[in-house]
């Protein structure tokens, strides 16, 4: 295919410049999110195990839901009767109370002890994996949500023109260039293989990605535009039927009997457990669970109302049950979240998602390589302080990023009990790594602090597994729930020689490669004179 020169410098030129402006951002943001494709996996590796007595069977949970309002009324309110119980939520009956913070809840969990006396306990559910999701949608900024909405959605719609830009630009040589992967001496051809290939390779996943956070970014906005222009005098719905009031004296029917109505009604669907909640002196409930048929809205289960008197299901807000208007939304979200194939997909966007942020990583390597002042036998130039910059902040960003998360999955182990806000100190681990990082790179240039953060990094991901080795010996105080979140330590431990192979193959380029870059540490001695 032929396009005039001109066109394809302009589109090169948007691709590089929105490249540049964005792609760091997008680093930590793809980085995060493949973490978070194994959230709940995450959430029982990190959650200390509880000390209560082991969850009563379903059948005496009425028994544990009264005793526990008995002795704790505010439980009534909201709480929970869990089907299945895992690491993260070990009690068969978990109530909800308002934490310090806005919006946050804090659980408790009840069980009958060994001579049927009850048991309550503050459950301490770990942030560890909220913390990377958060980094994820900020795009590591830490500042307010509506001001990270407004940013999220600016870099997202970059996002989407650099990968329309760069499409264009390489539509000419497309055949010729896409699985060539030239491995030499220029190290920019190299660079710009790589490239080319992730982009091409991976690019239908890039355009779900860049529309799906745009809608996500606006949403708000596109409902206020559609309501002025559709709706003037605001949507008109219908009238939807009240569930008639409970008779008098009326009691809400039995987990186990509510949990048989339910398999009756949605064959196929897995029930995690119930939620009950007081509203207007009426129990409302709903079901929480997973069709693996379906992709879901959230990344890992689906919910919907229940009567809880008589184990009616409301099903139109699960899929393959909803309307044309409800599934194309809930295609929006399961497309972005890949909640839908099973570990197969999760495992696909995993990849997809560290191939991103390597997208990003190469396209500012080569903007500093096609920038770099060769030597022209006068010595080594001095390279721009743009170059010098640029590679600083790439090697911080992208490598503090990356140490910061093992940094504050390591600490996970050893923080519980010892200090009160565990979502705070995660925080501050993580920022703290992430801006000492930056600060090292700047400090010792690009070439120096890529080899030294590298290893930095393959030491913080060894101390994730070796964190729960020390629980399962019992080491320190450290804990570790036997064969819980086992995939955690696994692929932590697969990432190490991957981050030592780097940290070689970066020492090898900065003593062999060009001695006109930034990457190299060796001095190129001054031409003779005649």
């Amino acid at each position: 295919m032929k396009i005039r020169s001109d066109i394809v410098k302009v589109y090169k030129d948007v691709h590089i410049w929105v490249g540049i402006v964005a792609g760091l951002m997008l680093f930590v943001a793809f980085y995060g999110g493949a973490i978070t494709m194994f959230e709940k996996p995450l959430e029982r590796w990190a959650t200390p195990p509880a000390t209560l007595a082991p969850p009563v069977p379903l059948a005496r949970a009425d028994d544990l839901v009264a005793a526990t309002i008995a002795a704790h009324p505010q439980a009534g309110k909201h709480y929970l009767v869990m089907v299945e119980t895992a690491a993260d939520q070990p009690a068969r009956v978990i109530w909800r109370e308002p934490g310090a913070r806005r919006r946050e809840f804090v659980d408790h969990g009840a069980s009958f002890g060994p001579g049927g006396e009850l048991q309550t306990q503050r459950l301490a559910k770990a942030p560890v994996a909220q913390l990377i999701d958060t980094l994820h949608q900020k795009v590591g900024l830490p500042l307010p949500d509506p001001a990270v909405r407004w940013i999220m959605g600016a870099v997202s719609l970059l996002y989407a023109l650099a990968l329309v830009s760069g499409l264009i630009v390489l539509l000419p040589t497309l055949l010729k260039d896409l699985f060539a992967l030239r491995i030499g001496k220029n190290i920019k051809r190299l660079w710009l293989d790589v490239h080319n290939a992730l982009g091409i390779v991976s690019l239908p996943f890039h355009l779900v990605m860049a529309l799906t956070c745009v809608v996500f970014a606006f949403h708000d906005e596109f409902y206020d535009a559609q309501d002025k222009a559709v709706y003037p005098q605001g949507i008109q719905w219908g009238r939807e039927e009240a569930a008639p009031p409970p008779a008098p004296g009326a009691t809400p029917l039995p987990a186990q009997e509510l949990l048989r109505r339910v398999n009756e009604q949605l064959p196929g669907f897995r029930v995690f457990g119930f939620g009950f909640e007081q509203r207007d002196g009426r129990l409302e409930a709903h079901v929480t669970g997973l069709d693996t048929r379906y992709g879901t809205r959230a990344r890992t289960y689906a919910s919907t109302h229940l009567d809880p008197y008589t184990g009616q299901v409301d099903p139109h807000d699960l899929p393959g049950h909803m309307g044309g208007w409800d599934s194309a939304v809930n295609t929006f979200f399961m497309l972005h979240f890949g909640s839908y194939g099973g570990n197969t997909v999760r495992w696909m966007y995993l990849l997809l998602g560290l191939a991103g942020a390597m997208l990003f990583y190469t396209g500012n390597l080569l903007w500093i390589e096609s920038r770099r002042k060769k030597d022209r036998g006068q010595g080594a130039p001095a390279q721009t302080r743009a170059a010098r910059a640029l590679g600083a902040l790439t090697v911080g960003v992208s490598l503090g990023c990356v140490a910061g998360i093992s940094a504050t999955l390591a600490a996970t182990k050893w923080l519980p009990g010892r200090v009160g806000d565990l979502g705070a100190w995660h925080e501050g681990i993580y920022y703290a790594v992430f801006v000492a990082a930056t600060a090292w790179a700047f400090a010792r240039g690009a070439a120096r602090s890529a080899v030294e953060l590298a290893w930095l990094c393959a030491a913080l991901t060894l101390a994730i597994p070796l964190s729960s080795l020390a629980g399962a010996w019992g080491l320190g105080g450290a804990w570790n729930h036997a064969g819980a979140g086992a995939v955690i330590d696994c692929a932590a431990l697969a990432a190490v020689p991957a981050f030592a192979l780097i940290a070689l193959r970066t020492r090898r380029r900065l003593q062999r490669g060009h001695a006109d870059s930034i990457w190299s540490t060796r001095e190129v001695a001054p031409a003779a004179s005649s």
